[in-house]
């Protein structure tokens, strides 16, 4: 499984803008958004904001850390669980 993620910035209607594209294969998988500091204590973690596929999910996660979000994507890739780091 080859992921590549692409920073990008997204307006998602707050001040949550710094983002990564996930690519999975070459297929966009996620993107992924920073939370800001009007988040309170999740400052700083990252949210799924869209998931495809396999990746998609009802209730999106927050995660600590892009690594985090990651190992979350490459077990729900591989059918593993359905929670958030």
């Amino acid at each position: 499984m080859n992921f590549r993620l692409q920073p990008v910035q997204v307006a998602t209607g707050s001040d949550d803008q710094e983002s990564q594209l996930v690519f999975v294969d070459g297929l966009l998988a996620a993107v992924l958004v920073q939370l800001s500091e009007q988040h309170g204590e999740d400052w700083g973690k990252w949210f799924l904001e869209a998931g495809f596929g396999r990746i998609n999910d009802y209730r999106p996660p927050i995660f600590a850390d892009l690594d985090a979000a990651q190992a979350w994507i490459k077990a729900r890739l591989a059918g593993i669980g359905d929670s958030a780091s």
